[in-house]
């Protein structure tokens, strides 16, 4: 008999999430945007996360400077965590030569987060929507989360159960490696900027040893909801949900601790 795993997503699924949006076109600052409805609505777009720390590197770095200037200078890594199409780093750098987007675009929405008193350092941190078909930056954005009061309860009771806890998320490695130590689990069981063929790839790989069950709460965990031997979608971060994800998952919760009644 397989031993059993839970698979996280985390923004929105481990953590109330809240997101920051710069508008680069009206310099408008929103919170009501869905990042993946964004990358989703039209065009050719990419959710692109920079590794590096906001609440430290970013909001004192030279606001003057473009991004591809901020990414070049200093080696920042960077990922594609969501995408409409096949778009690769090289991709997003050179159209990213021509784009005037700066640092303070992106410090603007780190600020708005942190107003919120929500911490950049457990959810995605920073980084941008870009249309490939203009080779434009449209949009920064800064997520920060608070962990849902459930969580630790449901970490502490799955443990007992022998279940073993993963995480994959399309978040900034750094901030699933703070998450990881909050909940204590081996950073070996976190998987960082996860795309979401990438999170079907993890699932595929974890179903040779164990009876998988993936948790999450959006578009990026469709392929990963179908992949594995149940798919849960939760409804906590009271964020509305496009009818594809509910019809990709097999039950639907409305609080992370209602996993724990599932029989799999």
């Amino acid at each position: 008999m397989k031993m059993k795993a839970i698979v996280f997503d985390n923004s929105g699924t481990l953590i109330k999430r809240y997101r920051a949006l710069k508008n680069i076109k009206t310099g408008c600052i929103c919170d009501y945007m869905n990042s993946m409805d964004i990358v989703d609505y039209t065009g050719n777009r990419a959710l692109v996360v920079l590794q590096t720390d906001p609440a430290e590197c970013l909001i004192n770095a030279r606001s003057d400077q473009t991004l591809y200037q901020f990414i070049t200078r200093n080696n920042v890594k960077f990922d594609v965590s969501y995408s409409s199409g096949d778009i690769s780093n090289e991709d997003v750098l050179n159209d990213l030569k021509h784009d005037n987007s700066t640092i303070k675009d992106i410090q603007d929405s780190i600020m708005a987060v942190m107003e919120k008193k929500y911490n950049v350092q457990i959810c995605s941190g920073s980084g941008f929507i870009m249309n490939l078909d203009t080779g434009k930056v449209e949009f920064t954005i800064t997520a920060g989360g608070k962990i849902f009061p459930e969580v630790i309860k449901v970490i502490n009771e799955l443990k007992k159960r022998n279940i073993e806890i993963f995480i994959a998320s399309g978040d900034r490695k750094k901030s699933l490696e703070e998450l990881a130590k909050f909940i204590s689990i081996p950073h070996s069981n976190v998987f960082g900027t996860a795309s979401t063929k990438r999170k079907q790839e993890i699932i595929k790989e974890l179903k040779e040893k164990y009876k998988v069950m993936m948790v999450g709460n959006g578009a990026n965990d469709i392929l990963a909801f179908k992949e594995a031997d149940i798919g849960v979608l939760t409804l906590q971060q009271d964020e509305e949900v496009p009818e594809k994800v509910s019809n990709a998952s097999d039950i639907i919760v409305h609080n992370i601790e209602e996993i724990l009644d599932i029989d799999f």
